[in-house]
């Protein structure tokens, strides 16, 4: 008799529970953790907002690769919302549609000449509206699955 195919789903997470399905967010925290400064803390903030704005974000990582073996934490709804990259002086914060966002408050600040992303340069000491991040993010969610 022969078998119907199955088709495998990615595992995708949030950070919650203990399974295998959770490894995404384990590596975020892993991440946040191996950063031990303020990036991590920032890090860490910029994810507690984004899952705040939006209960149903899935983490993800992506673009792991030798030079990065932590890869790229990514926040997606129906698609990518942004990623979190780290770097020596800054937290970038990039959504993947930001073009197409109203910014009223003014966050984004980097990545302003292109037609798609926009980007929010986070620096040691900066302060982010969680307000106005979290209007963010539920715009990016509406575009995404509108």
């Amino acid at each position: 008799m022969k078998k119907a195919p199955t088709t495998t789903k990615k595992p995708k997470s949030r950070s919650q529970g203990g399974t295998a399905r959770d490894a995404p967010s384990k590596l975020i925290d892993a991440k946040i953790k191996e950063l031990g400064d303020w990036r991590g803390e920032m890090l860490a903030h910029i994810r507690r907002l984004i899952q705040a704005a939006d209960p149903h974000v899935v983490e993800e990582v992506k673009w792991r690769k030798p030079s990065s073996p932590a890869g790229v934490p990514v926040w997606s709804h129906d698609g990518i919302l942004c990623t979190g990259e780290t770097y020596k002086d800054k937290v970038k914060l990039t959504f993947a549609r930001g073009a197409a966002l109203a910014d009223p408050e003014g966050l984004f600040n980097a990545s302003l000449e292109g037609n798609t992303r926009r980007a929010i340069d986070l620096h040691q000491g900066d302060k982010i509206s969680a307000k106005a991040l979290k209007a963010l993010i539920r715009a990016a969610v509406k575009l995404n699955t509108s």
